[in-house]
């Protein structure tokens, strides 16, 4: 017997119609005969090198025994969408920065070229390798919209607040800050609050039925609400010292230091579940795309899966936006601090844009919208400062920079490179307390964010940095590896 997982691994899409038939052709087939026969490897083997076929190219097996009618049903289901043409030539893309950039960051860049809708791509100085479109890719598309290129972690983002009170509080009532991060917040995979403690929203008295995935999930996410999960993701107080007079939103800062509050993190476990729900579904509609390419897969914008994407990761970007603004809220709160003004902006997310006198679709993956004026936040590590930085509207690189310095290892190098006394004599050095945080987020194995930003000059100004102080990150844990 062969089941549908299986013909889905051997290249059929997981379409529902289609599975039907081929579960009923090929375990019809199998069964035929009797005794050892039916069941004989052999047999089973050549049903499998026939689905195979079959997935590459059904208008070969139009006529095969007894594939055919699943042949025609596939060539009918999918006449051009499952089928890959090459862009040709690929579109245009340009790479800002180009040490300790993996060549196999740069060969996804140029595969994104590739898929038929692709307008113009660019390549972030903190570039490294990601599933489909690389960390810090960017690429501008026509009426589709592209899971993986959007991040399994929808609206990842950055918050920066200024706060009403003098920097020195911060190493005299050390306590109090610490307190409030360690009360506030929720870090670690699956973390949240109990149904007692739960944060209130608005983004929960939205429609969550946009989507099935949403749907299910919603309960989990309001747990969840308020949390800022494991990874990279951060909550962190510091030093934010003006370089020059700059309005951030409707307060004017002028030159000099202020104490700030510093976020990272995104829409947590149900934007884990949209991504990964939609990816599989955009690679089930696209079973011909070649393995390099096929977590590029797409959803056309007016397709029913397209649309619900779309809602969702909206959905999420209002939600991820939404924990922020309580992990904010509840830690001023805590402290007995009033907001000054404050910065933010997504940096896994897809926007409908106009370049080039057209209308795309931008993925950001790992990179920072900088449009004319437009103020963003790109971090270092937890010993290097992030910056609050003002876009230049670049059109060659779809108005983005860089969405942090980027990582110069993997997780599972970093564990096996480094000790936990190495860390701890690094932040020592640098003034910097540590509450919790894995060993690989340890600052070694992220690139030197003052190299990364000098190239991505073009791109974007620096209007101030900010120097982490007190740093509170999930502590070691299992890792996903889907990017």
């Amino acid at each position: 017997m062969i089941t549908a997982k299986e013909l889905n691994t051997l290249g059929l899409p997981a379409d529902p119609r289609l599975m039907s038939l081929a579960l009923k052709l090929v375990n019809s087939a199998l069964a035929r005969g009797s005794g050892e026969e039916t069941d004989h490897p052999a047999k089973l083997e050549a049903m499998r090198a026939a689905i195979r076929a079959l997935a590459a190219e059904p208008e070969s097996m139009l006529n095969h025994e007894p594939l055919g009618p699943l042949a025609r049903m596939f060539t009918e289901l999918f006449p051009d969408g499952a089928g890959f043409t090459p862009r040709e030539p690929p579109a245009p893309w340009k790479q800002w920065g180009s040490v300790d950039v993996e060549e196999e960051a740069v060969r996804q860049m140029e595969n994104a070229c590739r898929i038929p809708g692709a307008v113009r791509g660019a390549l972030m100085p903190d570039a490294h390798t990601g599933y489909g479109l690389p960390i810090g890719g960017v690429l501008a598309v026509k009426n589709a919209v592209i899971p993986y290129a959007v991040g399994v972690d929808i609206a990842c983002r950055m918050r920066l607040t200024v706060l009403d009170m003098p920097l020195a509080r911060l190493f005299t009532h050390r306590d109090e800050f610490i307190t409030a991060i360690e009360r506030e917040t929720r870090f670690g995979m699956g973390s949240g609050f109990e149904k007692n403690a739960r944060r209130v929203h608005p983004v929960m008295d939205e429609d969550w039925n946009v989507s099935p995935i949403t749907r299910v999930n919603r309960d989990k996410a309001w747990k969840q609400l308020g949390s800022s999960g494991g990874g990279n993701h951060f909550v962190e107080f510091g030093e934010l010292q003006m370089k020059v007079p700059a309005r951030m939103g409707e307060t004017e800062l002028m030159p000099g230091s202020y104490l700030a509050l510093l976020s990272h993190s995104g829409s947590r476990g149900t934007g884990e579940s949209v991504a990964l729900h939609y990816s599989e579904r955009a690679m089930s509609l696209r079973p011909r795309l070649p393995d390099s390419l096929r977590r590029l897969a797409w959803l056309d914008s007016d397709s029913e899966e397209g649309r619900e994407y779309w809602a969702a990761m909206q959905l999420m970007g209002r939600y991820a936006a939404a924990n922020h603004e309580l992990i904010h809220a509840h830690v001023l709160k805590a402290l007995g601090a009033q907001e000054l003004t404050h910065v933010e902006n997504h940096h896994n997310f897809a926007w409908k844009e106009e370049h080039g006198g057209e209308s795309v679709i931008v993925h950001r993956k790992g990179a920072t919208p900088a449009d004319t004026g437009r103020l963003g936040i790109v971090p270092g590590s937890m010993c290097s400062p992030a910056f609050v930085v003002r876009g230049k509207g670049c059109e060659e690189a779809l108005c983005s920079c860089s969405h942090g310095a980027g990582r110069l290892m993997s997780r599972a190098a970093a564990f096996r490179q480094f000790k936990r006394a190495d860390m701890d004599a690094l932040l020592r050095e640098n003034g910097v307390e540590l509450l919790s945080a894995g060993l690989d987020e340890a600052p070694m194995v992220y690139k030197d964010i003052h190299a990364v930003m000098a190239a991505q000059h073009d791109l974007v100004d620096i209007l101030a940095t900010f120097q982490p102080r007190l740093v509170k990150m999930a502590r070691d844990e299992p890792r996903h590896k889907r990017r």
